[in-house]
């Protein structure tokens, strides 16, 4: 199974989202006519993984949003921010990532309950999340007039370059003194 890796790379590889093992396995079964076992395609992501980690290459194979996807390394955080800076118009606004972070706190959540939040109307916020498919539809609620429930999608895990909810920050881990205006009387 020396070509495994070579194959699962190039799935990986072509992948514009985290690619998952069972999406992986699925592939390499139709392509080989045969079951490829799950421990076969863990050691050949394992022998990828210390493959990229080395420094020749300034990319490495990470395990994110339940999958595995090609990230550049943080050594080039400096001109992949250059880069992204450039591309600012793909960037989100504060409203957006307002609305985003009560989506993701408080989902299942209705625009009323965003709305309550925020003060103010979410209707451009909410669309151009659903656009850029960081939020996605999760059903109806049961209260009056039945309004739609939001929640957050797979491409927001990818987004953030998290595996689940739970790697969100906690409210604990903000520092009270930051998030403090004027002075504290005694």
């Amino acid at each position: 199974m020396d070509f495994l890796p070579k194959h699962i790379e190039a799935l990986i590889f072509c992948s514009p989202s985290p690619l998952g093992i069972e999406e992986i396995q699925k592939c390499l079964t139709e392509m080989f006519e045969s079951e490829v076992p799950v421990d076969h395609i863990l050691e050949a992501i394992d022998a990828l993984h210390e493959k990229y980690s080395n420094d020749d290459f300034s990319f490495a194979l990470e395990n994110i949003a339940e999958g595995y996807q090609f990230l550049t390394k943080p050594a080039y955080q400096a001109s992949i921010s250059i880069l992204l800076r450039q591309q600012s118009h793909k960037r989100l606004s504060i409203a957006q990532l307002e609305t985003l972070s009560i989506i993701a706190y408080k989902q299942p959540v209705t625009k009323t309950e965003i709305e309550h939040i925020r003060g103010v109307n979410c209707d451009y916020s909410i669309q151009k999340l659903l656009e850029k498919e960081l939020v996605t539809i999760k059903g109806k609620s049961d209260s009056v007039g039945r309004p739609l429930l939001y929640g957050t999608s797979e491409k927001f895990m990818e987004y953030f370059g998290i595996n689940s909810l739970v790697d969100l920050p906690q409210p604990k881990d903000f520092s009270q003194e930051e998030n403090q205006i004027g002075e504290e009387k005694a």
